[in-house]
C-alpha cells in the first residue's frame, strides 16, 4: 500500500521554500497586472453586478442557506479583490495537461510523454482533487520540456494553446463571479500552480488584473529548467495572496478567494469571503463546517469525477483508465 501514498493528499506547513515562491509570484504578478478603473456610473454597476451573479447562479446547486450575501462585491472598495484559483474552479481540468498537448501537437515532446500527460490529466478528473506529489511530478515534466526555450517563445504558443484547449473550458458561473468583483471597481487575480506565463495569458484573456503562478527560473530570457522556490501549491499560494495583499495595500478581511480544491484552505483561510466552487469532498464538509458559501456549476459531480478528458484518447492509456476508474469505485 506505500506505493499508493500519493493517492492521498497531505497538507503541508509553509517553509522557506513556499514563501520563496509566494513572493517571486506575487512580484511576478504585479510586473503584469492590468489597471483596473473604476466604472463611473456605480449605481448602474451594482445593478448590473446583481444580475450578472444572478444569472451565473442560476444553474448552480445550492441551498437557502448559501444565497449570496447582500451587497458584496463592495462597489468602489478599493482595498478589497479577489482571488480565484484555476484549475476545476475557473476552467475545467488542469492547464498545465492543457499546455502539454498543444505543446505535443508543436512536437515539442515525443508520443510517450504525452500519453504521461494524458494519464496525468485522467487521474485528476477522476480524483476530483490535487495531490501535491502528482502534481510536482507533472511540473518536472514540464520543466524538462521546457529548458533552454525562450520566454517569449512559450508565451506565444500559449496565446495560441488557449485559444485550442482551454478557451471553451472555462465554467461561466466562476466567470460570472469574477467579473462582478471587477465591475465593483475591484482587482481580480488567478491562483494556481500552473506557470505564471501561462496564467497570465488565462487571465488577460479573461480580463482580469493578472495572475499568480508558479515561477520558473530563466537567465537572459531563456528557461534553465528549474523553479524558483516551488510549485505555487497549498501553503505557497497563501504565501503569495499574503505577499501581494502587503505590496497592493489591501485588507485580507474585505477580500474573496475562491477554489475547489481542500489543498487551498490556507488561501481561503486568509480572506474574511471564502468561497467553495465545485468543491471536492474534504473541501465541502469543511466549507460546511465553517459556514463558508458554496457554489457548484458542475451538472453531476459523478460524472465530473469519472469524465475523461479529450487527451486520455491517446489508445495508450485505456486499459490504465479503466484501472483507475475501478479502483476509484473500489474506494469509495
Amino acid at each position: 500500500m506505500a506505493a499508493l501514498g500519493w493517492l492521498t493528499p497531505r497538507r503541508r506547513p509553509a517553509t522557506a521554500r513556499s514563501v520563496l515562491a509566494g513572493e517571486a509570484a506575487a512580484e511576478a504578478a504585479r510586473k503584469t497586472s492590468l489597471p483596473t478603473e473604476l466604472p463611473d456610473d456605480r449605481s448602474s454597476v451594482a445593478d448590473q453586478d446583481t444580475s450578472v451573479r444572478t444569472k451565473a447562479e442560476e444553474p448552480a446547486v445550492r441551498t437557502k442557506a448559501e444565497e449570496p450575501a447582500p451587497a458584496f462585491p463592495v462597489v468602489g472598495d478599493d482595498r478589497a479583490a479577489a482571488f480565484f484559483d484555476l484549475d476545476n474552479t475557473v476552467m475545467q481540468g488542469a492547464a498545465i495537461f492543457h499546455f502539454g498537448r498543444g505543446l505535443y501537437k508543436r512536437k515539442f515532446f515525443q508520443r510517450r510523454e504525452l500519453t504521461r500527460f494524458a494519464w496525468q490529466q485522467a487521474w485528476f478528473r477522476l480524483a476530483g482533487v490535487e495531490d501535491p506529489e502528482h502534481m510536482q511530478d507533472a511540473r518536472d515534466s514540464a520543466l524538462s520540456i521546457v529548458k533552454g526555450h525562450r520566454v517569449s517563445e512559450l508565451m506565444s504558443i500559449g496565446e495560441e494553446i488557449y485559444d485550442e484547449y482551454m478557451a471553451d473550458r472555462i465554467w461561466p458561473g466562476t466567470r460570472a463571479l469574477a467579473q462582478a468583483h471587477l465591475d465593483a471597481g475591484q482587482r481580480v487575480w488567478l491562483v494556481t500552480a500552473a506557470p505564471v506565463e501561462t496564467a497570465t495569458i488565462i487571465a488577460r484573456r479573461l480580463g482580469l488584473t493578472g495572475a499568480l503562478g508558479t515561477v520558473a527560473e530563466s537567465v537572459d530570457g531563456v528557461y534553465t529548467g528549474r523553479l524558483v522556490g516551488e510549485p505555487l501549491h497549498g501553503p505557497a499560494k497563501a504565501e503569495a495572496v499574503r505577499a501581494l495583499a502587503a505590496a497592493e495595500g489591501l485588507d485580507l478581511d474585505r477580500c474573496a478567494a475562491y477554489s475547489d480544491s481542500h489543498n487551498d484552505i490556507p488561501m481561503l483561510s486568509l480572506v474574511g469571503h471564502p468561497y467553495a466552487i465545485n468543491p471536492d469532498a474534504k473541501l465541502r464538509k469543511h466549507a460546511r463546517a465553517l459556514d463558508w458559501r458554496l457554489r457548484d456549476y458542475r451538472t453531476g459531480r459523478k460524472a465530473a469525477r469519472v469524465g475523461i478528458p479529450a487527451a486520455a484518447g491517446v489508445g495508450a492509456i485505456a486499459g490504465g483508465t479503466a484501472a483507475a476508474v475501478a479502483l476509484h469505485r473500489r474506494r469509495r
